[in-house]
């Protein structure tokens, strides 16, 4: 439809640039008709047939107004225009009726001529042009206009079908896999274009797609796994209880019950909290003071088996959502306090912006350590405490206390909060090291201190 529309639109341009080109050769030719008859009348010497086209008028108009001589489809009959001649000697008009027989539209050019001392007037026509100029040329463009929107529906057909071929491929192979598994890949087209590209994306994506389905499969294995512990824990007990009912209490049979129940419950809530995370919720925004929110965080908890020691530079803010940071401190406080020998260490502090993250960190960086006197972690497992319900080694075994997934819940928050945590490295034990974007508020008050001191 396109193309028979560009083709019609273009024979129809065609066929007025002719028609309008026409038209002008005709103006021309009765002009030098007009101009020839004016000669001879200015010099007395008006001879016949004044044209040689049988489909060509002229009259002759004396200085009273009447006609003198006319071709004999004209004589007798008035003056076939009114118009007369510009101050060029020469107008021209389309006159419709009139001596004409009706519905038949002319062409006139009125010409002057001077003789005697008095101005005659010599009119010419002819008919105008059709719009289709002539039947064979018409034929001939609407013809070309044919076959040219067919050649261009087949010619873009098969470029259209040709360059859409490795799509039909890729649409294929994500059939395939779909009905298979996500493992397999697209075919890459050996040309660098938009398709390749396109089919480059789509591998990007199965892969992520790939990895998130391993993840989910190797989570719901370890999340199944991790809660049928506390469960076989809750039937051990009971069976033991109704075999030898004698040998164990009320009170004995709650309390252990309680504590497969509280950590079965601890599990379920952390992975309605990692959902939660992972579902983008919004975090509030509200400006927070690291040091007083590890103060806060640290009073709150009951008496610790282990030392406290801090080093909190005031005035480090951050903006972020204080329960949810709060949640943070306390998991790391929680893995801590696991695998700490006999000390936890605090440290905030801020940093300027490193050149590679100075788009994250645009104010500077708000760090908090926590480190711990344990056994610490080899530099090239660290990573993998912050998967889901990661177990490295004996000493960080369910035992432990721990749900597996407080390390992971800890990362998440940092990231939503547009900042990082990881583990570096420490002389002794482990060192977990959060990064918070600075607050502006901070860097404003900074350098209005700085102000006031160089005024000083």
């Amino acid at each position: 439809m396109v193309a028979a529309l560009l083709c019609a639109l273009l024979a129809i341009t065609v066929m007025i640039a002719i028609h309008r080109s026409a038209t002008e050769d005709l103006i021309d030719e009765i002009t030098a008709d007009a101009g020839r008859v004016a000669h001879q009348v200015e010099h007395d010497r008006v001879s016949m047939p004044l044209v040689e086209h049988a489909d060509r008028d002229v009259q002759i108009v004396g200085p009273n107004g009447t006609v003198t001589t006319s071709t004999p489809q004209l004589r007798g009959k008035p003056a076939m225009a009114g118009f007369t001649p510009d101050h060029r000697k020469i107008a021209t008009h389309v006159v419709c009726g009139g001596v004409f027989p009706p519905g038949d539209c002319r062409i006139v050019v009125a010409q002057s001529a001077y003789r005697a001392g008095q101005d005659w007037i010599v009119y010419t026509s002819t008919p105008t042009v059709p719009a289709y100029v002539k039947p064979w040329l018409a034929a001939t463009v609407i013809g070309a206009a044919v076959v040219m929107a067919m050649a261009i529906t087949a010619l873009g057909h098969r470029i259209v079908t040709k360059c859409l071929s490795p799509v039909t491929a890729i649409r294929e192979e994500l059939d395939k896999i779909t009905d298979t598994c996500a493992d397999q890949r697209v075919p890459l087209p050996s040309a660098r274009d938009e398709i390749h590209d396109l089919a480059d994306s789509v591998n990007g994506t199965l892969a992520r797609l790939a990895a998130a389905m391993r993840q989910q499969r190797h989570f719901t294995s370890d999340a199944s796994h991790e809660l049928r512990t506390p469960i076989a824990a809750i039937r051990a007990e009971v069976e033991d209880a109704m075999h030898a009912p004698e040998d164990t209490s009320v009170t004995a049979l709650a309390a252990a019950v309680l504590r497969s129940a509280n950590r079965l419950e601890a599990i379920v809530g952390d992975l309605l909290t990692i959902e939660r995370l992972e579902a983008g919720q919004p975090i509030d925004r509200e400006p927070i003071n690291l040091a007083e929110l590890v103060t806060a965080v640290c009073e709150r908890r009951p008496q610790p088996h282990k030392d406290f020691e801090y080093s909190l530079e005031p005035g480090v803010m951050v903006i972020g959502d204080r329960l949810r940071l709060a949640r943070l401190l306390t998991n790391l406080i929680d893995n801590a306090e696991r695998h700490a020998a006999t000390t936890i260490t605090f440290r905030v502090r801020q940093e300027p912006s490193p050149k590679p993250d100075a788009h994250r960190f645009p104010n500077g960086v708000a760090v908090l350590e926590v480190a711990d006197d344990g056994p610490g972690i080899d530099p090239d497992r660290r990573e993998a405490v912050f998967q889901r319900f990661a177990r490295l080694d004996t000493a960080r075994d369910r035992y432990a206390g721990g749900t597996g997934l407080g390390l992971a819940i800890a990362r998440q928050i940092a990231e939503a909060h547009g900042g990082t945590l990881r583990i570096e490295n420490s002389a002794q034990g482990a060192r977990f090291v959060l990064r918070l974007p600075l607050s502006s508020t901070l860097q404003e008050e900074s350098q209005a201190r700085d102000k006031r001191q160089t005024a000083r």
